[in-house]
């Protein structure tokens, strides 16, 4: 391995990393060489999965459970994960939902909720990981995107609205805190099978539709995520912040 991509002694944080993108980005930095944290509700399942990283040789892992929109039980977390295990070096924001409803049958509640999962848990936990992260003047941290930060489809207005907003947030972040060594990117994955869109992928009609229209001429597989994000995480990206780094297989680019 290049020596810039060894995550050796870096300790992550991955929301919402008990299955889907969030694992799969969990078992990359876990293979680069970082002491991983998952993150997710269900305590069993997410003990399962540290169980599962180190017994492929990876540092021994950690858990934890709680509700990103929960702000203090958040900001809770994350200093209970301090005092356990020193400062955090890595925080992958990936945890979050959607919500398919046409504008006119979406709720002030539907738009709250998203609006809590994508985009203002990112806010507060990037908050409270910039605080550990002063102090050692340096860490990365990564947000799930989507190309629904570049693009729309009609039917998810608030993943849409909160996925543009979070290249915001990282903008802001990155010129905030740049000269403190501390880089903040984003992913954009483009479509991978995953729980969250599992009707997507299961119609026909729509994988094909998606797929002829993707440049690669197919879907992504969660594990063409972990390149991109070792890649943040390292010292090799130490003079990369505030992008936008598109996982998409070209859809973003095409007409």
């Amino acid at each position: 391995m290049l020596q810039s991509l060894n995550l050796q002694g870096r300790l992550a944080l991955v929301t919402g990393s008990s299955r889907g993108l969030g694992w799969a980005m969990a078992q990359g930095l876990a293979a680069a060489g970082a002491r991983v944290v998952l993150h997710g509700r269900d305590r069993n399942a997410l003990q399962a999965r540290a169980a599962e990283l180190e017994a492929n040789g990876a540092p021994a892992a950690d858990v934890l459970s709680f509700d990103v929109t929960d702000g203090p039980a958040s900001v809770a977390a994350l200093e209970a994960l301090a005092a356990a295990h020193g400062p955090l070096g890595i925080l992958v924001n990936n945890a979050g939902v959607i919500v398919r409803r046409p504008v006119t049958e979406t709720t002030d509640a539907d738009w709250q909720r998203v609006m809590d999962a994508d985009l203002t848990s990112c806010f507060r936990l990037s908050r409270e990981a910039i605080r550990q992260m002063l102090p050692q003047r340096w860490g990365r941290i990564i947000m799930t995107s989507s190309i629904m930060g570049r693009v729309a489809r009609p039917t998810v207005p608030g993943y849409v609205t909160a996925k543009h907003a979070l290249i915001g947030l990282v903008r802001a972040l990155a010129v905030e805190f740049g000269a403190s060594g501390i880089t903040v990117n984003a992913v954009g994955p483009g479509y991978f099978p995953t729980d969250a869109n599992q009707s997507l992928h299961e119609d026909q009609d729509f994988h094909r539709w998606i797929a002829s229209r993707t440049p690669v001429g197919r879907w992504g597989r969660p594990e063409e995520l972990q390149g991109a994000v070792v890649f943040l995480a390292s010292e090799a990206a130490s003079y990369v912040t505030g992008q936008i780094l598109m996982v998409d297989g070209g859809l973003t680019a095409a007409l």
